[in-house]
């Protein structure tokens, strides 16, 4: 889908380019620069070094930046002997002063300089960026981790609930947001304008992102909402062209449809969970009539476990395309409630993800999803996970503490079904 852009990035790339020239004039190296902005000159001109130090690494090349991430994990790393000293210290003296250097010594001095390169205006998305990079090289050079705990940990802070603003997309947002919301969609492709309205516009679908202050224009995280009659269970009906709208006053049930991280540089720090809480809430709060909080989610990993399900005729049934919607009902249905990994979890990310935020399984559809990815994961086959909103707490606890997997009556009965496979024909 196609958009006129051309005076959006032409003021980026002026402001980018002014940037450039203003402060990017320093003759020492980025690693001078990052000494000196951990030193006095750093206290006195903090803003300025830190900008040139930004502006340079957003043009450098891969090796590079490999260099740079070097420097902060090697050079500005934990001095363990002088640490081990100061804890010897204070284990004897335990003295304020002490105290206060272990404290300090305990830091890296690479997550202090991470602290003050986000002084500049556009710094923290400039943060955000630099993690992309480094999760990206980390598959080659492990060791870098140690540096990405610290950028993890400082994002965590700084991306922390309260500063997280809901705003609701609609179809009146501005043309740029709506290329995001239509660039991050990442459960079920938005195919042009048309299906963007379709899921914008109308009285009975909502859209809501999260956003921060220091990134205004950019969601972390969006969901696409559904308000419904009763709990759909077919992705392909609830996004037809051809579906009757419905009056949001008399809906029943308020459907999450598709939930979309939008910033890799924040991977490993969730919103998920506040997002679909704090919605159900907005939404409760404006139709008190809303009886049903549900999602309509893919199975993703459905079909690579029944590959590993050799001698079960129905997993096979299922993957060759002879299993009845039943049989792939009941299958789908034992998967989600007893497939574990190896931490004794569920095996299925999206089931990790729902039940920790305190929701429950509440039911199984077959031919529920005919896109090429839905068949290629599950073979069609999509799941409502149910947020009922005086049990969430509880059903958190639950699973956070014993693994417990709530089902509902339906599901369960499902689970513990052992339907058999239709025998395959024989050709003459």
């Amino acid at each position: 889908m196609q958009r006129n852009r051309f005076l959006p990035d032409m003021l980026s790339t002026l402001f980018d380019r002014g940037r450039t020239a203003r402060h990017d004039n320093d003759p020492r190296s980025i690693n001078e620069l990052c000494y000196a902005l951990l030193s006095k000159e750093g206290d006195v001109s903090g803003q300025t070094l830190a900008e040139v130090i930004l502006t340079r690494y957003r043009h450098f090349e891969d090796a590079d930046k490999l260099a740079f991430f070097k420097f902060l994990n090697e050079e500005l790393d934990i001095d363990a002997a002088a640490l081990s000293e100061m804890a010897a210290n204070y284990a004897e003296t335990k003295s304020n002063k002490d105290f206060e250097l272990v404290s300090e010594a305990s830091a890296p001095k690479r997550r202090q300089l991470l602290r003050r390169l986000n002084q500049p205006t556009g710094a923290t998305a400039d943060l955000v960026s630099m993690r992309v990079d480094l999760l990206r090289l980390i598959r080659d050079v492990p060791e870098l981790k140690r540096t990405d705990l610290d950028f993890s940990l400082l994002l965590r802070s700084w991306f922390n609930r309260g500063f997280l603003v809901l705003k609701q997309i609609d179809w009146d947002s501005p043309a740029r947001l709506l290329d995001k919301i239509v660039a991050y969609e990442a459960v079920h492709e938005i195919d042009d304008l048309d299906d963007l309205r379709r899921r914008l516009s109308p009285p009975d679908r909502r859209c809501f992102a999260f956003f921060h202050p220091a990134m205004p224009d950019e969601p972390l995280i969006f969901v696409e909402v559904a308000l419904t009659a009763t709990i759909p269970g077919s992705i392909d009906k609830l996004l037809s062209e051809d579906r009757e709208t419905l009056f949001a006053e008399d809906a029943k049930a308020a459907v999450f449809y598709s939930i979309s991280n939008c910033q890799q540089g924040l991977k490993g720090i969730s919103f998920g969970n506040l997002l679909i809480k704090q919605v159900a809430k907005e939404l409760a709060r404006e139709f008190p009539q809303l009886a049903n909080f549900v999602t309509l989610s893919p199975i993703p990993r459905l079909n690579s476990w029944l590959a590993e399900q050799a001698d079960d005729p129905v997993a096979t049934a299922v993957l060759d395309g002879t299993a009845s919607p039943d049989e792939l009902r009941a299958i789908a249905a034992r998967y989600l409630m007893t497939a574990k990994g190896k931490n004794g979890l569920p095996f299925d990310p999206v089931t990790r993800f729902h039940l920790g935020n305190g929701a429950e399984i509440h039911d199984v559809h077959a031919e529920a999803d005919s896109s090429e990815n839905g068949q290629k994961q599950s073979s069609g086959a999509m799941v409502n996970y149910l947020y009922d909103l005086s049990r969430v707490e509880k059903n958190h606890g639950n699973f956070s503490r014993d693994g417990v997997i709530v089902g509902s009556k339906t599901v369960t009965a499902l689970a513990k079904a052992t339907p058999k496979a239709k025998p395959k024909e024989v050709s003459a």
